[in-house]
């Protein structure tokens, strides 16, 4: 069959299509790109002639007549100078409808370049909606959303409930293997928490969260695991979650501390632990630090238990306000008693909630400082009979001040960023220190009150008073002069002794990182260098040489590695090893020239860097790597009168004396001895301790590890409450890998997500 000619004759335009252009075929069309056409519709009125139609006022206007076009100017002017009746009407009742340019034209539309539809990436956005604002799983199926979705994008094939899940799952496994590789890079140790979350089930969810400062002197914490226990309350229900994260997460000898909720930390679970961590994890300071009760929860506990003791005055003023605040009628009568009175107080009634131990302090502050409206109210009410009396107020006044301290030392927690270790000491210190000269007290009703809760807070005193003192010695705002300081008021008498307690501790604890080694020196060697000579190495671990005492006072500092190097012998001399040229005095010419004092006298870190003269390689022995030869021994000459050498040997016996009693600092005490820097509020410690990173390279491991340590489990929403959390019935039915993918994948993306998959070795692997 012959093929169809296509003619090449000018085709009649569709509606709302552009004119063919010279540069086109004559079978295509082009989209209308002017803003005029949000206002015209063209219309096909003959052969060959299409007129534009306004929308408003139904006029038409030329637009193309066989093959000449008339363009939209024409258009344009009806539309902008408001020529058309119906918009010139508009105007005239609502001024300014059209959006106009700086030049009185209609705006133009500027479309963007159209994106390819991509039904994955939709996909997988959609799972990351899901995961970030905990949107049902189920929610693919609903009718409403399916069609909202349907409306943004009819290309877009609605997936089903087994497709989403898996797709979060997916990500929440690429995500892993990101935080696995980055946690892998990091030389630290890493501290965790465990929390309990319950169900109506009676199944419990372990949350075990790691944190860790990385090697920008970044502090982490990231929701490692969520494990559903079958059994929360038998003894060994988490020794398998442990187990499971430290196996997940390679932390199997990298462990710090675990920190737990005192309220099912019983003894038989801490030794359980205990137990299982003396095998597959070195404890540092003989597991002094390694078990630990939730901050948060303690200070909870004892503010329940202070509002408990006070339960039938409490529960009177929670009626009161509520026979306020439930009626308008009696609110009002209130606000009128308050007014007659002249109440300074600007605070309004509030009903707490129980859930929230410190909305039911604030509530008290508040009813207290209207108390003398409440008791006239009870005169303008007659149906108001549950007036507190002036016994109560009293005592709930004195309760509250209790609370305020309870408080105060729980608001360290609700800042959004976790604080590092040393911000605990003051709060925990200060509460030991308040508790015990209230229990104290003359007046019976305070001692009886907090007799009982500082009973319970010396059991967590007892178990964090050391870690939270090393925590707060490096800071170096404080040291070892704020222990002393508090311990005098804490402890009286004996408080040397608890000092002295805490020095030898953290003195034992940096032995401990000492004797670990240490990751290597970045090294390179110099152009031009025969051997091999090693730069910016750390010194030996821990210990740091002190100043020569011959060399204070001397205006010249020590010669450093390249100027030693660059010490060339006069012509003529002998240009051998690095310890003849060292060796040599003389120049040719025959006078003698001693060797500077400093080079002479300083000496060479057992780290095998070198600094000062080759000379005093030879004074004080070859470094530990062997870069370096024996020195030679002084040669006799066949002239009596005359040696070859420097002529300095007894000078070189009695340096070697010298430097072996030359005492050796550890980075430890020469930290400590050094004096504070200004108490600033916005100080930075980790930013300090980057900083002086290579000045206490051992030390600045112990701190990033001790300052990462976390005292709470408790998220800051959660720092207040007075209820165990609770997973809700919908996850609790979902499998126990989704459950966990949709709560760990949260918490790593408000980090921010990676955008491809990195799997690298295939380490992380999910079963369901």
């Amino acid at each position: 069959m012959d093929a169809a000619i296509v003619p090449v004759s000018p085709i009649t335009p569709i509606v709302n299509a552009e004119p063919p252009s010279s540069e086109m075929q004559p079978n295509k069309r082009r989209r209308k790109k002017s803003a005029v056409w949000d206002y015209f519709t063209v219309e096909t009125v003959g052969d060959g002639c299409i007129r534009a139609c306004c929308n408003q006022c139904k006029k038409s206007f030329a637009y193309i007549t066989g093959s000449k076009l008339a363009g939209t100017s024409h258009l344009k002017r009806h539309i902008a100078l408001a020529i058309c009746p119906v918009i010139r009407q508009k105007n005239e009742q609502t001024p300014g409808l059209i959006t106009r340019s700086a030049t009185g034209q209609p705006k133009k539309r500027y479309r963007n370049a159209s994106t390819p539809f991509d039904q994955e990436h939709c996909t997988h956005e959609m799972a990351k909606m899901i995961i970030m604002h905990e949107y049902p799983l189920h929610i693919v199926e609903h009718q409403g959303f399916s069609e909202f979705v349907k409306t943004l994008q009819p290309q877009f094939n609605m997936v089903s409930f087994n497709t989403i899940q898996q797709d979060c799952v997916a990500l929440f496994l690429r995500e892993k293997q990101n935080l696995l590789n980055f946690i892998s890079g990091i030389s630290g140790r890493v501290s965790l928490t465990l929390d309990l979350w319950t169900s109506n089930q009676t199944v419990g969810h372990v949350f075990l969260t790691g944190h860790f400062i990385d090697t920008e002197w970044n502090l982490h914490h990231r929701i490692l695991n969520v494990i559903r226990v079958p059994y929360p309350d038998s003894d060994a229900a988490f020794n398998q979650a442990v187990v499971s994260c430290l196996t997940d997460w390679n932390l199997e000898n990298r462990l710090l501390t675990l920190t737990l909720d005192e309220s099912f930390a019983n003894e038989t679970l801490n030794g359980n632990l205990r137990g299982f961590f003396s095998v597959k994890n070195p404890l540092m300071l003989n597991g002094q630090l390694l078990i630990g009760n939730c901050y948060a929860r303690v200070i909870s506990h004892l503010a329940q238990e202070a509002l408990g003791a006070m339960g039938e005055t409490v529960q009177k003023i929670r009626e009161s306000v509520k026979y306020v605040k439930t009626s308008d009628v009696c609110e009002d009568k209130f606000l009128e008693v308050k007014q007659q009175l002249q109440v300074p107080s600007t605070k309004d009634l509030f009903i707490d909630d129980q859930t929230k131990w410190n909305t039911t302090y604030h509530m008290l502050v508040v009813a207290g400082e209207l108390k003398e409206v409440f008791a006239c109210l009870e005169t303008a009410d007659p149906d108001y009979r549950i007036a507190p009396g002036m016994d109560d107020w009293k005592r709930t006044e004195i309760l509250c001040s209790f609370l305020k301290l309870f408080f105060d030392a729980a608001n360290i927690l609700t800042p959004p960023t976790y604080p590092t270790a040393n911000l605990f000491y003051h709060e925990v210190s200060k509460l030991q220190l308040d508790l015990t000269h209230a229990a104290l007290s003359p007046d019976p009703f305070i001692s009886n009150l907090i007799k009982p809760l500082k009973e319970k807070f010396d059991r967590y005193w007892n178990d964090c008073w050391l870690v939270v003192t090393i925590a707060v010695v490096l800071d170096p705002r404080f040291k070892m002069k704020l222990v002393e300081f508090s311990f005098t008021r804490i402890y009286g008498d004996d408080a040397g002794m608890w000092v002295k307690m805490v020095d030898d501790g953290i003195h034992e604890l940096f032995s401990e990182y000492v004797s670990e080694p240490l990751p290597p020196p970045e090294t390179y060697v110099e152009e031009g260098n025969d051997g091999d000579v090693p730069k910016n190495e750390m010194p030996e671990k821990g210990i740091i040489r002190e100043k020569d005492p011959l060399q204070e006072g001397s205006p010249q500092e020590a010669p450093t590695q390249d100027e030693s190097l660059q010490v060339a012998p006069q012509e003529g001399s002998f240009q051998g090893s690095s310890e003849e040229v060292s060796l040599q005095g003389t120049p040719h010419d025959g006078s003698f020239q001693g060797p500077q004092q400093d080079a002479s006298l300083q000496g060479p870190p057992h780290d095998g860097s070198f600094q000062g003269t080759m000379q005093n390689a030879s004074l004080q022995g070859p470094p530990q790597d062997g870069s370096f030869e024996a020195p030679p021994q002084e040669v006799a000459s066949q002239d009596p009168l005359i040696s070859i050498g420097d002529g300095l040997s007894d000078f070189e016996v009695y340096i070697s004396e010298f430097g072996s009693s030359q005492q050796m600092k550890s980075e430890l005490d020469q930290y400590l001895e050094e004096s504070l820097l200004p108490r600033l509020a916005d100080f930075d410690i980790l930013g300090w301790w980057r900083l002086n990173e290579i000045k206490y390279p051992t030390l600045s491991r112990m701190a990033s590890d001790i300052l990462s340590i976390p005292f709470s489990v408790a998220a800051p929403d959660s720092v207040f409450d007075t209820d165990r959390k609770k997973m809700d019935s919908y996850r609790s039915s979902l499998h126990p890998v989704t459950v966990e993918a949709l709560i760990c994948s949260k918490d790593w993306l408000q980090y921010g997500a990676s955008s491809a998959p990195e799997f690298g070795n295939g380490i992380v692997k999910m079963e369901y």
